[in-house]
């Protein structure tokens, strides 16, 4: 880290990391990661094109008439939902109120959804809705989207509607992974598929040498990880060391979220080959397993719940099983914040002139309102009387409706441009309108810290005390802050 970066004011935006709850590296004793979208980032159109393209294969041999459909990344971001019951995909705010929504590939206008949701907030409890958890989500919800288009113009036979779609997409990815041909093109194309950070072995190995314990804990087999670890990590460290000597312990086939809540049985790694040997009474020191379960990690490592933090990328079962089960600390990896953030930043000038466009909106419907009252209660003849004519009263509200039709003009346009940042399909992942959206609910509940790559603890360090900002209500004065001087 050079002396500018010393300063935490000089670490751009998109690289910080934020404190939804304070927490203090120094207090962390161990540090648990996932692999996929967390220490490894993959190009995540190519992975996504791969296994697009996979789903189609196995809907053809099913007979399905998938043959003309593309890969549209545009269609779908994290964080989304969709209604198996009515073959939509949603945006809900953070009280699941559905704010934009598809119903296929098109666009359902404002009055048709408002009809159709108006009693039916989002529920995740509700096996009706699935939340998309991670950018592995975006290949199948595009093409379900495709495909509920083709059931609606009747080009799809023996399906018995939108549920079951969904239940045969599903189907075929779980497929997908078992058969392994996706995995098998990525460890044959690494330098196609995998996006490495060159920082990201420095900053395991700071908290390394910091004296954490380092943990990797992946649902993937462990023969994927050997492979892509080794070359996401060590071309990056110092020569003489792998990716391994930077983690006391490596857990391949977790089966998370299973992993944080039930015992598993747990086997050890004997050699490269992957030839597994049962282990009885807990894990017996560091090395290579697969299986197991949190409760015998934590008793390894004599260590528990806030001692340990887990960083992943999945908001469920990474970040909220591990938080709620377990009381561990947690950070959640969101790599497209990074652009947004910087596509946010670009557009701070014209977020500056919409906020003082609508705060005059704000001045002048209030002007209008009084206006209002004071006429109704002239013309009714109760309560205190206004100074002026009623006449006088008309007018004025008149001036202040074509002060409002001005102001419309303008805000209008940058209103659209600030609902499309970052797609133009569904704008910003944390936003949802005006509030948040379900996916920042999801991530403020269940993620201490969240950042856009595990890279920017380089900038953090292993022993920052990572704040939280003053939690804000409606009635709380507003400090608007240089972005230089936010941390």
């Amino acid at each position: 880290m050079n002396e500018a970066q010393d300063d935490p004011k000089s670490i751009p935006i998109p690289r910080q990391v934020f404190a939804s709850r304070t927490l203090n590296l120094r207090a962390i004793e161990a540090i648990g990661y996932d692999m996929d979208y967390t220490l490894v980032h993959y190009n995540v159109e190519a992975w996504e094109r791969r296994a697009y393209d996979r789903l189609k294969e196995l809907l053809t041999a099913r007979g399905w008439p998938v043959q003309d459909l593309e890969f549209k990344p545009e269609l779908v971001i994290r964080g989304l939902i969709i209604d198996t019951e009515l073959g939509n995909v949603v945006k809900a705010n953070r009280f699941g109120y559905v704010m934009h929504a598809f119903h296929g590939t098109r666009p359902i206008d404002f009055h048709q959804q408002r009809e159709i949701y108006k009693h039916t907030p989002v529920d995740l409890g509700d096996p009706r809705f699935v939340f998309l958890n991670t950018l592995f989500s975006l290949s199948e919800t595009c093409i379900y989207a495709q495909l509920v288009d083709l059931f609606d113009e009747g080009h799809i036979e023996g399906v018995q509607g939108y549920r079951h779609i969904y239940r045969t997409v599903q189907q075929l990815l779980d497929q997908t992974h078992v058969e392994g041909v996706i995995k098998a093109d990525i460890t044959a194309n690494p330098e196609r598929f995998v996006d490495r950070d060159p920082e990201a072995a420095l900053a395991l190995l700071d908290q390394h040498r910091a004296g954490k314990r380092l943990m990797l804990i992946s649902n993937a087999e462990w023969s994927y990880v050997r492979e892509i670890m080794a070359y996401a990590f060590d071309s990056f460290l110092p020569k003489g060391l792998t990716w391994r000597d930077l983690f006391e312990l490596v857990i391949a086939s977790a089966r998370k979220p299973t992993f944080f809540e039930h015992p598993l049985p747990l086997f050890s790694i004997e050699d490269e080959s992957g030839l597994l040997r049962p282990v009885a009474g807990g894990i017996p020191g560091p090395g290579l397993y697969v299986g197991g379960d949190a409760t015998c990690v934590e008793e390894y490592l004599g260590l528990s719940g806030s001692q340990i933090l887990y960083v992943g990328d999945h908001v469920y079962a990474d970040v909220h099983i591990s938080k709620s089960a377990l009381r561990w600390r947690t950070a959640l990896v969101l790599r497209e914040l990074e652009e947004e953030l910087e596509a946010q930043g670009a557009f701070r000038d014209a977020e500056t002139k919409l906020a003082r466009l609508m705060a005059r909106k704000t001045e002048l419907e209030q002007q209008h309102a009084s206006k209002r009252l004071e006429l109704q209660r002239a013309r009714l003849s109760y309560g205190p009387q206004p100074a002026v004519a009623a006449e006088t009263l008309e007018n004025r509200m008149a001036e202040i409706w074509k002060q409002m039709e001005a102001l419309d003009a303008k805000i209008s346009p940058l209103a659209r441009d600030a609902a499309v940042i970052s797609n133009q399909a569904w704008g910003l992942l944390l936003r949802a309108g005006n509030d948040k959206s379900l996916l920042a609910s999801q991530l403020e509940r269940s993620a201490d810290v969240y950042t856009s790559r595990v890279s920017n603890f380089l900038h953090a360090t292993p022993f920052a005390y990572l704040r939280s900002t003053r939690g804000s209500m409606p009635h709380d004065p507003v400090y608007v802050l240089d972005p230089r001087e936010r941390m």
